[in-house]
């Protein structure tokens, strides 16, 4: 069960989240389309911005290639307002700004602009009383495209894989967001870090949760998204997790992400009496196929164990 809410007061300007990490093959992709359908399916008014020139976002929800259509690329060069690029998808309540590769364009054509890293920021203030949730899927990079998600974006969600090379390179991420914080977004806060692509079966994954465990304490999400193969095919029928199969692990593993984030920031509205929620469908579109079984999903509680960041054991 996920709350319900139709763009309450209690939150009048729609919460920015950008889901990055500069390490690629993490599942940001992946994390951001189907957080933000899980969103929608909650009844949550949701805008999916694709940030990334690799388009995955877009295509992953059915979109193809078109470089005739508004774009985020236009949003950055000031070419066209948000209310101009908005699609809408096959969820009712989620709507998609799409990019297309010419974005990589704008990483050159910026460099001397004014204000450059304020373009995405002002580029959908405009819209955000419309929705409660904006999530922005980041490029695999720490450039001038990341840099604008993040300084538009009031806290950073970071998917993780529970392997060694995951925890490096965290630290230049966070060093990233602590000089974004000093310079252009001082408000700018983490949501949290999600495990993606999570096998507890292995002794490495377990170690790794401690680490994060112990550096991020209660900013390590609970729930940990599981290797799922609805969620390796659903990209590629251009459907969100649980569109393609609401019945999968991975399609109820980001339903759970969903409403933890939910629980997190709209408390007064999630603890409303039943009346208030509503329950994903299991009516939706699914591929007909039978699950694969060899995964298994956790929900581990988390402790809080600050610890600074060059104390991180990257030995896992």
């Amino acid at each position: 069960m996920l709350p319900c809410s139709s763009g309450s007061p209690k939150n009048p300007m729609g919460r920015v989240i950008a889901v990055a990490n500069q390490k690629g093959g993490v599942g940001k992709t992946t994390t951001a389309i189907n957080l933000a359908a899980s969103f929608a399916a909650a009844e949550v008014n949701t805008l999916l911005v694709d940030c990334d020139p690799q388009s995955n976002a877009t295509s992953g929800l059915g979109f193809p290639k078109d470089p005739d259509r508004i774009s985020s690329y236009h949003l950055l060069m000031g070419a066209a307002t948000a209310e101009e690029a908005l699609l809408t998808t096959e969820l009712e309540q989620l709507w998609l700004i799409p990019a297309h590769k010419n974005l990589i364009g704008a990483n050159i054509e910026l460099v001397d602009a004014e204000g450059r890293e304020f373009r995405m920021r002002e580029a959908l203030a405009p819209v955000r009383d419309r929705f409660q949730f904006v999530v922005l899927d980041c490029p695999p990079a720490l450039d001038l495209l990341t840099l604008n998600a993040l300084v538009a974006a009031d806290a950073v969600l970071i998917p993780m894989q529970g392997e060694y090379f995951a925890l490096e390179g965290i630290s230049e991420l966070l060093d990233t967001i602590e000089r974004i914080r000093a310079a252009l977004n001082p408000p700018l806060g983490i949501e949290g870090v999600v495990l993606t692509m999570f096998d507890d079966r292995t002794n490495l994954a377990q170690q790794v949760m401690r680490e994060l465990k112990n550096y991020f304490g209660e900013k390590l999400c609970t729930t940990t998204i599981p290797r799922n193969i609805r969620l390796a095919e659903a990209p590629s029928h251009g459907m969100a997790a649980l569109v393609y199969d609401p019945r999968s692990k991975g399609a109820e593993s980001y339903i759970r992400l969903a409403k933890e984030i939910i629980e997190r920031q709209l408390p007064a509205i999630s603890s409303q009496p039943p009346v208030g929620t509503t329950e994903i469908s299991t009516t939706l579109p699914a591929s007909g196929q039978a699950e694969d079984t060899g995964e298994h999903r956790t929900d581990t509680a988390v402790e809080e164990l600050p610890a600074a960041a060059d104390e991180m054991d990257k030995t896992a």
